[in-house]
């Protein structure tokens, strides 16, 4: 068991006690005919982080289903975040197992992920490690395939790391009021880059990402970034600074392709191809965005840094695929996971409104035109009347004609 430095801790207990603070909610209450609950899982490797593990399965969850890995944020625990932030009523309903990692306190005071101890956050040390075993064992023992994470605050930073470190186990993640990856090697510069935040090149950031897997070639997770407009705890300028890391690691420019307007006063960017999203909510501080109902897009409870806005877990798990039109078992991850199904040996060929095509992931719209997801081909103006043919000719890739 690791040993922390008591005095940098308390200070930082300081800084974030509002970072995430949420009593302890009692184990999942569950509906009369869901038998499933959120479990201790003991034994799932050497455990070099000293991490617990906790683990939810849906009833009736098929071999290869996708996982989400949830990282709560300081003070919180795998209970709190599961219960709150929305993600159980998909994973009930589109069948993907959830993954809850729980900080201890002889790790870290406050219960904050280590995500500024590089001895943490490096491939095959610590905690980031713990958690790629608890990936493993999830496969292992439940079958599972396609693997995403998202968290808060601290275990925001956190996904920041496990996807520069792990790109080859992760498809694609969501960081919520969280850092760039590298923003702090330390307690004492995390102070900085919470709050005013680090200012960086958006090729320094690569370059800190790039060289967390030094000589990996193969695909990179996609990246949703969260962050509400009147964040004081973590800054507002880490979600830019973010959308600058992940966009160059990602090859694409730091000018969107698409913005749109969506409920809770939440702004929406998309870069590239739709490789990185960036929400921004207005008038929100520090915390999970949920919007507590019955609606298909609505999810979570509301309470102390679970605010009331948008629902988040729905946009990403629509974003990872996860709704039933791209989220099927593969059992090696993939940079660009898409709402669309994946090629066949015959190529799929969709013929629809260009309003349609961009609905279903397989084009965006920019300045009033359609353009085909992947090949930036244009394909005419963004309306219903407007038809198209579009091929696919590889995963998130779609050309005109047939």
């Amino acid at each position: 068991m690791r040993r922390r430095s008591s005095t940098l801790l308390t200070r930082l207990a300081g800084v974030v006690a509002g970072t995430v603070l949420v009593a302890a909610a009692v184990l999942v209450g569950t509906a009369p005919a869901q038998a499933a609950t959120l479990t201790q899982v003991t034994g799932f490797g050497s455990n070099p982080g000293n991490l617990a593990m906790y683990a939810y399965r849906p009833d009736g969850l098929p071999s290869g289903a996708p996982a989400v890995v949830l990282l709560h944020g300081c003070t919180q625990n795998a209970n709190t975040y599961f219960t709150n932030s929305g993600w159980r009523k998909y994973a009930d309903q589109w069948k993907f197992a959830l993954i809850v990692p729980e900080q201890k306190s002889a790790n870290n005071a406050t219960a904050c992920f280590n995500w500024f101890e590089p001895g943490d956050t490096r491939r095959g040390q610590g905690e980031a490690l713990s958690i790629r075993q608890m990936v493993d064992h999830a496969r292992t023992s439940y079958g599972t395939g396609r693997v995403f994470v998202s968290g808060l605050s601290a275990g925001g930073a956190m996904v920041s790391a496990l996807l520069a470190a792990y790109p080859d186990v992760f498809t694609a993640g969501s960081v919520v009021a969280g850092v760039p990856y590298g923003c702090a090697t330390s307690m004492v510069t995390a102070f900085t880059c919470m709050s005013p935040g680090v200012d960086k090149t958006p090729a320094q950031w690569g370059d800190l990402v790039r060289n967390a897997y030094s000589g990996y070639t193969g695909p990179r997770p996609r990246v949703a970034v969260w962050h509400g407009t009147s964040d004081y705890t973590v800054a507002v300028a880490n979600a830019t600074e973010s959308r600058d890391q992940w966009t160059n690691v990602l090859g694409v420019s730091q000018t969107p392709t698409g913005t749109a307007t969506l409920p809770g006063g939440t702004t929406l960017e998309r870069y590239g191809a739709d490789v990185v999203r960036v929400y921004r909510v207005s008038g929100m501080g520090h915390g999970t965005p949920v919007d507590p109902g019955s609606g298909a897009d609505q999810c979570g409870t509301a309470g102390a840094y679970f605010l009331d806005t948008i629902c988040s877990a729905y946009r990403d798990a629509v974003f990872f695929g996860l709704d039933g039109s791209g989220g099927g078992p593969t059992p090696t991850p993939t940079a660009t996971a898409s709402p669309t199904p994946s090629p066949t040996a015959t190529p799929v060929c969709v013929t629809a409104s260009n309003y349609a095509h961009v609905a279903a992931g397989r084009a965006y719209a920019s300045l009033g035109y359609a353009y085909a997801l992947g090949s930036n081909q244009r394909m005419g103006l963004y309306n219903t009347f407007n038809m198209t043919t579009l091929k696919q000719t590889a995963a998130n890739h779609w050309v005109i004609g047939c």
